[in-house]
């Protein structure tokens, strides 16, 4: 229908000085340049796309609203002499260059309720909005060119005109498109951005489970599976749910396999096929043997950290000290020093002198490296696509850093320019990562630590080796952590494994967020320094963060059955954990799971492989337990570690900082990290 007047409606975009060029002026070689405002708008659960001249005689009755309806469709048509030479191909490849747009014009299509309105001055017949649900295709410029331009193409093969952006660019557009729409590139053209271009068997699923508004918000987190677990699943789901129930009580009861179908769907690289997964195992219900009983112990201080450093600076009996981490953590004021270690830094057999020419040649390169985008001009920049875009990635995360945290509060501190700076410093040391929505999440404590912009870089550099596989585009890391999730889950509690199976929870995708960032956004911000300290340690054993995941699932599984959660429930009560989780207690249960998993004597392959075990038998020492025993374990891959010593527990609480001392022959099993 055509728009009766000014359109009213949430404003998500707008900008002025976005020109038409038209090439209609009095000579042949003169252009007209119509300069106007596009802006983005919310109106009736619908997105709208507006032009129009800035020109106060413009009549409102003229703009053309393209919509489904026949009745009312701009058409974008070729004038009519120059209708013989140039085809309907001339649109398929067209090139928005100024000579181009004198070979069309708009013309309404008639209208069969009602009349047309007709154009009260020359301007007015180029001002045109649509709805989004419209849109086909979006083409860019070439790189290079004088003036960002769009070309917007609709679903019935109407091209619009070109829109040339004199001051700035289209970036900011196209990011206000994807919070509604998916936007990919064109295997025929990168610079063509097709809408909505998933799996056509998909698209259709899901127009038939939700309509066109609701559908605009799947796309968002089929899109970008990392934004959609930060913002929680919970709000996800109810906006979901409540668009499927709408207003018909018959629709409540939908399906809860529905949904789970929508969610694996929607981080389509997650979707897990038991069948095709090599590796894959069946866990049959195995007797895991009690359960010893775990405490924590005090922080690692100072004092202790200064008597195991020998006169050339080198620290001692490392395997001894990183138990005592792994049991207590550090004291705040050791954190700077040690966590350079944990991390990988510094070499834990350097010398101070070693360490502090290392840190010189570090610094060096990191400047080298910041200098590099520090010195890439606006102009150059605009030809740098990938430049262009990790800076707006960094942008929008780092400004949802959390503020609770002192050392972040407020827009201009310094702390939020540092995260700006090193991570933009990080897409030049590895380009081809770049930065990925959730980095600055796993930046901000090692900064906080560091209080050191270089130290605070190679820290994250080092962790980011050892988490890069998360962020890679395919999700392949994530896909295999959930994987091996649901194998130590099921060993655990299959009864449990299958409630959740029941409920389509199996995949374990709200766990997502835990293993993409390591947690950090489910503990408080001093608590997550203290839970990547021990995790860093890499005792007691390989993939120690899965065990994790395993003791908060079941202190939470008495709720969730009790209180028959189903899909949505569930997702709902994982997401709403977020910083009530206690740190020392979920420590304390995943490392009595570990203790109690390499004492089990049919421990499956899959299970050992995962948590680093070797085909072996063991002493494992536990003073809460009672007495030790001997552990036969299955065959499985192996892994080498420095120390033959295994932690020893104590049920009172103090330390024992001296290990008991095992030996092992070539057929003896214990925990190893990878």
């Amino acid at each position: 229908m055509a728009a009766a007047g000014v359109v009213s409606g949430k404003i998500i975009y707008e900008q002025e000085g976005v020109y038409i060029h038209s090439s209609c002026g009095k000579t042949n070689d003169q252009d007209s340049l119509i300069s106007g405002i596009l802006r983005v708008l919310e109106k009736d659960a619908e997105v709208i796309v507006d032009w129009r001249p800035l020109d106060d005689a413009l009549d409102s009755s003229s703009i053309l609203y393209a919509r489904k309806d026949s009745s009312s469709v701009v058409e974008w048509t070729q004038a009519p002499k120059e209708r013989g030479h140039r085809g309907s191909e001339h649109l398929n490849s067209y090139e928005a260059e100024w000579d181009m747009v004198n070979t069309v014009s708009f013309k309404r299509k008639p209208h069969t309720n009602g009349d047309a309105p007709s154009h009260r001055n020359g301007k007015s017949k180029w001002s045109f909005l649509f709805s989004l649900t419209d849109l086909k295709s979006i083409k860019q410029n070439k790189e290079g060119m004088s003036w960002s331009y769009l070309v917007f193409c609709l679903k019935d093969d109407v091209v619009l005109p070109a829109l040339r952006f004199h001051q700035g660019d289209s970036k900011l557009l196209i990011e206000s498109l994807e919070k509604y729409v998916v936007l990919c590139e064109s295997p025929q053209d990168k610079r063509t951005l097709l809408v909505n271009c998933q799996n056509k068997s998909l698209s259709q699923s899901f127009e038939n489970l939700l309509d066109e508004p609701a559908y605009g918000l799947i796309q968002k987190i089929k899109k970008d599976p990392y934004t959609a677990t930060m913002i929680g699943f919970s709000k996800v789901t109810n906006y979901i749910f409540d668009s499927l129930r709408g207003s018909d009580p018959s629709t409540h009861q939908r399906p809860p396999s529905e949904m789970a179908d929508f969610l694996s769907d929607a981080i389509s690289g997650l979707k897990i096929n038991q069948q095709e997964e090599p590796g894959f195992e069946v866990i049959t219900r195995i007797d895991l043997g009690e359960r010893p009983v775990v405490q924590r112990k005090e922080p690692v201080s100072l004092e202790e950290w200064t008597k195991n450093i020998d006169s050339e600076g080198r620290i001692l009996n490392v395997d001894s000290m990183k138990q005592m981490i792994f049991r207590g953590g550090l004291s705040h004021a050791l954190r700077k020093q040690a966590w350079k270690f944990l991390l990988g830094y510094f070499p834990w057999d350097s010398t101070k002198e070693e360490r502090t020419q290392l840190q010189k040649q570090k610094t060096d390169e990191y400047f080298r490296m910041k200098l590099q985008w520090k010195s890439v001009s606006q102009e150059q920049e605009k030809r740098n696509s990938r430049l262009r875009d990790y800076r707006s990635l960094i942008e929008k995360d780092v400004n949802r850093t959390d503020r609770t945290n002192k050392f972040y509060e407020g827009q201009d501190n310094p702390g939020l320019i540092l995260l700006h700076d090193i991570l933009m410093t990080y897409c030049m040391y590895d380009f081809d990562l770049g930065y990925v929505q959730g980095m600055s999440d796993l930046l901000s404590p090692l900064l906080y630590v560091m209080e050191n912009e270089v130290d605070a870089f190679w820290c994250f550099a080092s962790y980011m080796d050892q988490m890069h596989q998360n962020f890679e585009e395919q999700m392949q890391g994530m896909k295999t952590q959930l994987i091996q999730l649901s194998t130590l889950l099921r060993l655990l509690d299959s009864g449990f494994c299958s409630y959740l199976e029941s409920q389509d929870s199996g995949y374990l995708y709200f766990c997502f967020r835990w293993l993409l960032i390591r947690f950090k956004r489910e503990f408080s911000f001093l608590d997550i320094l203290r839970l990547w300290e021990v995790m860093w340690t890499e005792l007691p054993c390989k993939n120690f963060h899965l065990l994790l995941c395993c003791a908060i699932l079941e202190s939470e599984k008495q709720q969730i059955m009790e209180k028959h959660y189903g899909f949505n429930e569930i997702l709902k009560h994982i997401n709403e954990l977020s910083m009530k989780i206690d740190v020392e207690d979920m420590l304390c249960k995943a490392e009595a799971i570990s203790l109690q998993m390499v004492k089990c004597k049919e421990l499956p392959q899959a299970v050992c492989e995962i948590l680093g075990l070797q085909d072996s038998e063991v002493t494992t020492p536990d003073s809460d337990v009672g007495e030790d025993e001997n552990v036969v374990m299955t065959p499985c891959s192996t892994s080498a570690f420095q120390s033959n010593a295994l932690p020893t527990l104590s049920a009172s609480g103090s330390r024992d900082d001296s290990p008991t001392q095992i030996t092992v022959s070539s057929d003896v099993c214990r925990l190893t990290p990878a």
